[in-house]
């Protein structure tokens, strides 16, 4: 094992501990709890070291740099998108992808729907919720949530709802971020008492290296996590 893994064991022991944490105080168990890697801007060798440590999932942020990525890495390994997918990226898209945790537009859900149809595919999705304020975040308003659940449900049958994705405000205040993450399981609560057809909510993705404990604390079943796991980003 390099210098590298032996930082990568050290980090991910430290996130666990911090998960049990989280967990302890808010009287969860670590194992309701997963770890997305997030792997944008990190090489071929980084998510290697994941990968021998059991990481078979890992999220990114733009299709160009994924692309580059899919094939030099095992084909055992889950992609899941959860950066903003442009429209004109999704043909291309569900050749990489598992998953999508940024569906905010009907637009992009027609787009999908019609290519997913010509391969005879379906896609796991995440509705992404804006429970912020800051105007340049990505995000479907909650008010418009349920509705959008049920267009999608009704006329969109090769996706697969199955839970809700949000990004908390940038602040230093805990009660602001807390706000954005209660919001969210509150949101995904009230979209499961619809019943809409095909529609069971189970994941809430929320929480990244700064404020995942908060989001344990209310309910994220998925913690999306890069610099802390592995390490400072080098931007080229």
């Amino acid at each position: 094992m390099n210098e590298f893994d032996n930082s990568i064991t050290d980090r991910i022991n430290h996130v666990k501990q911090l998960i049990t944490d989280a967990c302890i105080r808010s009287g969860r168990k670590p194992d309701e709890i997963s770890i997305l890697p997030v792997s944008k801007h990190f090489d071929t060798e980084c998510i290697e070291s994941m990968i021998k440590s059991g990481f078979t999932c890992f999220g990114e942020n733009r299709i160009q740099e994924l692309r580059k990525k899919y094939n030099k890495i095992s084909k055992n390994i889950k992609w899941i998108m959860i950066g903003n997918l442009q429209t004109n990226k999704a043909k291309e898209a569900i050749n990489y992808i598992d998953e999508l945790e940024s569906m905010d537009r009907l637009e992009l859900a027609l787009v999908l729907d019609k290519h997913l149809k010509l391969e005879k595919k379906s896609l796991k999705t995440l509705i992404q919720v804006k429970t912020s304020s800051e105007p340049q975040k990505y995000g479907l308003d909650p008010d418009q949530l349920i509705d959008f659940v049920g267009k999608i449900s009704e006329n969109y049958r090769s996706l697969e709802i199955v839970g809700l994705m949000t990004i908390a405000e940038n602040s230093k205040d805990h009660k602001i971020i807390r706000k954005c993450f209660s919001l969210l399981r509150n949101l995904m609560e009230k979209v499961n008492e619809q019943k809409i057809p095909r529609v069971d909510l189970r994941k809430l993705s929320m929480g990244m290296s700064n404020d995942f404990e908060i989001a344990i604390e209310e309910g994220a079943t998925e913690v999306r996590l890069g610099s802390i796991l592995f390490g400072k980003r080098i931007y080229t």
